[in-house]
């Protein structure tokens, strides 16, 4: 039974740190901001130390020494994982980019201001996973865009009937040129940045491999910045 309770009990400190990793750019778990929810796990488990060293006095003292040091040592786990909480979401990041490669960063500014970071793709270009109208599309972030231009796929899976569309407009891609429709889409996500009633071009079915990620996102944005093999977009 004891043995039972000790498990439950680590479980339940386990759900709390991951539930203050996962909160971290919310800045809040349960309405409780992060600071306070976990000043009171804390508190929380200092008294289980002690409840745990006052049932431990019941039993053989080397008993007791051994659970009063577990619980120390678990407050301590959960105590550094807090304050690493940043550093753990970054090597989620990682595992998570090289598993899903242009999954964006996302946390929050000094200010408060969402901050999202992209990594380099092995084609060495910035790429991001972004959504349009909720449907996931993969973008090649190209500042020599004026705007963002959607494959004729992409735009199909954000719900836009490509084939009603009136494509006039001639654009220039790596493929050389090109002609693109131009349309207003409800909303576009990079991470927990969102900007909403964005004017994007459609490129003609079959004349461009990959959505790029164009200026008028870019300039929308308080800036970005390009450190190594990453950069970071400012909100």
């Amino acid at each position: 039974m004891r043995n039972r309770l000790l498990w439950f009990l680590l479980g339940a400190i386990g759900v709390a740190l991951i539930l203050l990793v996962a909160n971290n750019d919310s800045g809040s778990t349960f309405g409780i901001s992060n600071e306070r929810f976990g000043h009171g796990v804390y508190l929380a488990l200092w008294g289980l130390v002690i409840a745990a060293g006052v049932v431990g006095s019941r039993r053989l003292m080397g008993n007791a020494a051994r659970d009063i040091a577990i619980w120390i040592a678990v407050v301590f786990v959960l105590i550094a994982g807090f304050q690493y909480r940043y550093e753990l979401q970054d090597v989620a990041y990682r595992v998570t980019a090289g598993l899903i490669p242009g999954s964006p960063l996302s946390s929050v500014g000094g200010n408060g201001r969402s901050v999202v970071t992209l990594q380099k793709l092995d084609n060495g270009h910035f790429g991001v996973r972004a959504d349009v109208n909720g449907a996931g599309v993969s973008m090649i972030v190209d500042t020599g865009a004026t705007r963002t231009v959607l494959t004729a796929d992409a735009a199909s899976r954000a719900g836009i009937d490509v084939s009603k569309l009136d494509y006039n407009l001639p654009v220039m891609t790596a493929n050389g040129s090109a002609q693109a429709a131009s349309i207003t889409i409800d909303e576009l996500s990079v991470g927990t940045i969102k900007r909403r009633h964005m004017a994007v071009l459609v490129a003609a079915p079959g004349s461009l491999v990959e959505s790029l990620l164009g200026m008028n996102f870019i300039n929308s944005l308080a800036g970005f910045d390009v450190r190594g093999d990453r950069m970071v977009f400012y909100d």
